[in-house]
Protein backbone atom coordinates (compact mmCIF):
# COMPACT_ATOMS: atom_id res chain seq x y z
CA UNK A 1 0.00 0.00 0.00
CA UNK A 2 1.23 3.47 -0.87
CA UNK A 3 2.25 5.63 2.12
CA UNK A 4 -0.39 8.25 1.38
CA UNK A 5 -3.13 5.63 1.01
CA UNK A 6 -2.14 4.13 4.35
CA UNK A 7 -2.17 7.55 6.05
CA UNK A 8 -5.75 8.05 4.83
CA UNK A 9 -6.88 5.13 6.98
CA UNK A 10 -5.75 6.55 10.35
CA UNK A 11 -7.14 9.49 12.41
CA UNK A 12 -5.67 12.99 12.06
CA UNK A 13 -4.13 12.94 15.55
CA UNK A 14 -2.33 9.72 14.64
CA UNK A 15 -0.96 11.35 11.48
CA UNK A 16 0.41 14.29 13.51
CA UNK A 17 2.01 11.98 16.07
CA UNK A 18 3.41 9.64 13.41
CA UNK A 19 5.01 12.49 11.46
CA UNK A 20 6.55 13.99 14.60
CA UNK A 21 7.79 10.61 15.82
CA UNK A 22 9.33 9.43 12.53
CA UNK A 23 11.04 12.77 11.88
CA UNK A 24 12.23 12.88 15.49
CA UNK A 25 13.73 9.39 15.31
CA UNK A 26 15.36 10.15 11.95
CA UNK A 27 16.85 13.37 13.34
CA UNK A 28 18.04 11.44 16.39
CA UNK A 29 20.16 9.27 14.10
CA UNK A 30 17.93 6.33 13.15
CA UNK A 31 17.65 5.83 9.35
CA UNK A 32 13.91 6.32 8.71
CA UNK A 33 11.98 7.86 5.75
CA UNK A 34 11.05 11.08 7.54
CA UNK A 35 10.87 13.15 4.38
CA UNK A 36 8.63 10.63 2.61
CA UNK A 37 6.23 10.56 5.57
CA UNK A 38 6.14 14.37 5.76
CA UNK A 39 5.54 14.84 2.02
CA UNK A 40 2.83 12.16 1.99
CA UNK A 41 1.10 13.71 5.02
CA UNK A 42 1.26 17.22 3.52
CA UNK A 43 -0.27 15.94 0.27
CA UNK A 44 -2.94 14.18 2.29
CA UNK A 45 -3.71 17.42 4.14
CA UNK A 46 -4.18 19.21 0.80
CA UNK A 47 -6.80 16.68 -0.25
CA UNK A 48 -8.57 15.98 3.05
CA UNK A 49 -9.76 18.82 5.28
CA UNK A 50 -9.59 16.84 8.54
CA UNK A 51 -5.80 17.26 8.64
CA UNK A 52 -4.67 20.77 9.58
CA UNK A 53 -1.46 21.70 7.68
CA UNK A 54 -0.46 24.16 10.43
CA UNK A 55 -0.66 21.50 13.14
CA UNK A 56 1.11 19.06 10.83
CA UNK A 57 3.93 21.53 10.21
CA UNK A 58 4.30 22.29 13.93
CA UNK A 59 4.51 18.57 14.75
CA UNK A 60 7.14 18.08 12.07
CA UNK A 61 9.15 21.06 13.36
CA UNK A 62 8.93 19.83 16.96
CA UNK A 63 10.03 16.34 15.95
CA UNK A 64 12.98 17.69 13.97
CA UNK A 65 14.24 19.99 16.75
CA UNK A 66 13.70 17.58 19.65
CA UNK A 67 15.13 14.61 17.74
CA UNK A 68 18.27 16.51 16.75
CA UNK A 69 18.76 17.72 20.32
CA UNK A 70 18.51 14.17 21.71
CA UNK A 71 20.92 13.01 19.00
CA UNK A 72 23.35 15.74 20.04
CA UNK A 73 23.18 14.62 23.68
CA UNK A 74 23.72 10.97 22.72
CA UNK A 75 26.63 11.86 20.44
CA UNK A 76 28.27 14.04 23.09
CA UNK A 77 27.99 11.25 25.64
CA UNK A 78 28.94 8.37 23.32
CA UNK A 79 31.79 10.00 21.39
CA UNK A 80 33.70 8.27 18.59
CA UNK A 81 32.89 4.74 19.83
CA UNK A 82 29.23 5.52 19.16
CA UNK A 83 29.94 6.22 15.47
CA UNK A 84 31.93 3.01 15.20
CA UNK A 85 29.08 1.03 16.74
CA UNK A 86 26.54 2.66 14.43
CA UNK A 87 28.85 1.97 11.49
CA UNK A 88 28.77 -1.75 12.25
CA UNK A 89 24.99 -1.72 12.67
CA UNK A 90 24.10 0.62 9.76
CA UNK A 91 27.07 0.41 7.32
CA UNK A 92 25.12 2.07 4.49
CA UNK A 93 24.40 5.14 6.60
CA UNK A 94 27.24 5.31 9.14
CA UNK A 95 30.06 3.65 7.20
CA UNK A 96 33.59 5.13 7.02
CA UNK A 97 32.86 7.06 3.81
CA UNK A 98 29.68 8.62 5.20
CA UNK A 99 31.37 9.57 8.47
CA UNK A 100 34.34 11.05 6.60
CA UNK A 101 32.06 13.22 4.47
CA UNK A 102 30.07 14.38 7.49
CA UNK A 103 33.21 15.25 9.47
CA UNK A 104 34.64 17.08 6.50
CA UNK A 105 31.41 19.09 6.21
CA UNK A 106 31.50 19.98 9.91
CA UNK A 107 35.17 20.99 9.73
CA UNK A 108 34.46 23.26 6.79
CA UNK A 109 31.05 24.70 7.64
CA UNK A 110 30.65 24.32 11.40
CA UNK A 111 27.12 25.12 12.58
CA UNK A 112 25.99 25.66 8.98
CA UNK A 113 26.54 21.94 8.40
CA UNK A 114 23.76 21.34 10.93
CA UNK A 115 21.52 23.88 9.20
CA UNK A 116 22.04 22.74 5.60
CA UNK A 117 22.39 19.06 6.56
CA UNK A 118 18.68 19.16 7.39
CA UNK A 119 17.92 19.36 3.65
CA UNK A 120 20.02 16.32 2.65
CA UNK A 121 18.57 12.93 3.55
CA UNK A 122 21.91 11.19 4.09
CA UNK A 123 23.25 14.03 6.24
CA UNK A 124 20.05 14.63 8.21
CA UNK A 125 20.66 11.58 10.41
CA UNK A 126 24.24 12.72 11.12
CA UNK A 127 23.70 16.32 12.20
CA UNK A 128 22.71 15.83 15.82
CA UNK A 129 24.92 12.88 16.85
CA UNK A 130 28.01 14.13 14.99
CA UNK A 131 27.69 17.66 16.39
CA UNK A 132 27.72 16.07 19.85
CA UNK A 133 30.67 13.79 19.07
CA UNK A 134 32.68 16.76 17.74
CA UNK A 135 31.79 18.81 20.85
CA UNK A 136 30.16 21.67 18.98
CA UNK A 137 29.04 24.31 21.52
CA UNK A 138 25.41 23.60 22.28
CA UNK A 139 24.24 27.17 21.76
CA UNK A 140 25.61 27.15 18.20
CA UNK A 141 24.09 23.76 17.52
CA UNK A 142 20.72 24.87 18.95
CA UNK A 143 20.53 27.96 16.72
CA UNK A 144 21.28 25.95 13.58
CA UNK A 145 18.99 23.14 14.72
CA UNK A 146 15.99 25.39 15.38
CA UNK A 147 16.38 27.46 12.21
CA UNK A 148 17.00 24.40 10.04
CA UNK A 149 14.10 22.50 11.58
CA UNK A 150 11.67 25.38 11.05
CA UNK A 151 12.76 26.02 7.47
CA UNK A 152 12.94 22.37 6.40
CA UNK A 153 9.90 20.89 8.17
CA UNK A 154 7.69 23.98 8.03
CA UNK A 155 8.78 24.92 4.51
CA UNK A 156 8.32 21.40 3.15
CA UNK A 157 4.84 21.18 4.65
CA UNK A 158 3.82 24.57 3.24
CA UNK A 159 5.23 23.94 -0.24
CA UNK A 160 3.83 20.41 -0.64
CA UNK A 161 0.44 21.46 0.76
CA UNK A 162 0.25 24.38 -1.69
CA UNK A 163 1.35 22.25 -4.62
CA UNK A 164 -1.20 19.62 -3.63
CA UNK A 165 -4.03 22.18 -3.59
CA UNK A 166 -3.08 23.55 -7.00
CA UNK A 167 -2.34 20.20 -8.63
CA UNK A 168 -5.06 18.06 -7.03
CA UNK A 169 -7.10 17.59 -10.25
CA UNK A 170 -3.96 16.75 -12.21
CA UNK A 171 -2.67 14.37 -9.55
CA UNK A 172 -5.96 12.48 -9.52
CA UNK A 173 -5.77 11.89 -13.27
CA UNK A 174 -2.05 11.26 -13.55
CA UNK A 175 -1.05 10.03 -10.09
CA UNK A 176 1.00 7.22 -11.62
CA UNK A 177 2.99 9.71 -13.69
CA UNK A 178 3.60 11.92 -10.66
CA UNK A 179 4.87 8.88 -8.77
CA UNK A 180 7.25 7.95 -11.60
CA UNK A 181 8.60 11.51 -11.79
CA UNK A 182 9.08 11.63 -8.01
CA UNK A 183 10.93 8.30 -8.06
CA UNK A 184 13.20 9.46 -10.89
CA UNK A 185 14.01 12.72 -9.12
CA UNK A 186 14.75 10.82 -5.91
CA UNK A 187 17.02 8.40 -7.77
CA UNK A 188 18.98 11.19 -9.46
CA UNK A 189 19.43 13.08 -6.17
CA UNK A 190 20.58 9.89 -4.42
CA UNK A 191 23.14 9.10 -7.13
CA UNK A 192 24.50 12.66 -7.11
CA UNK A 193 24.82 12.69 -3.31
CA UNK A 194 26.54 9.30 -3.28
CA UNK A 195 29.01 10.41 -5.98
CA UNK A 196 29.85 13.54 -4.03
CA UNK A 197 30.20 11.54 -0.83
CA UNK A 198 32.68 9.15 -2.46
CA UNK A 199 34.67 12.06 -3.86
CA UNK A 200 34.74 13.87 -0.53
CA UNK A 201 35.65 10.68 1.33
CA UNK A 202 38.55 10.05 -1.07
CA UNK A 203 39.76 13.62 -0.54
CA UNK A 204 39.50 13.18 3.24
CA UNK A 205 41.56 9.97 3.12
CA UNK A 206 44.17 11.67 0.93
CA UNK A 207 44.46 14.57 3.35
CA UNK A 208 44.79 12.17 6.28
CA UNK A 209 47.53 10.24 4.45
CA UNK A 210 49.40 13.47 3.76
CA UNK A 211 49.21 14.47 7.44
CA UNK A 212 50.56 11.07 8.49
CA UNK A 213 53.48 11.09 6.03
CA UNK A 214 54.36 14.79 6.38
CA UNK A 215 56.47 14.47 9.61
CA UNK A 216 58.50 11.59 8.15
CA UNK A 217 59.17 13.58 5.01
CA UNK A 218 60.14 16.65 7.00
CA UNK A 219 62.57 14.62 9.12
CA UNK A 220 64.37 13.39 5.98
Amino acid sequence: MHVQEWLETIPAISVYLLVGLVIGLESLGIPLPGEIILVSAALLASQHGHIDPVVLGLCAIAGAIVGDSIGYAIGRRGGKPLLEKLGRRFPKHFGPDQVAVAERSFDRWGMWAVFFGRFVALLRIFAGPLAGVLRMPYWRFLIANVLGGILWAGGTTAVIYTVGIVAEPWLKRFSWLALVVALLIGLVVTLVVRARMKKAAAAAREEEAQRVTAPAGAAD
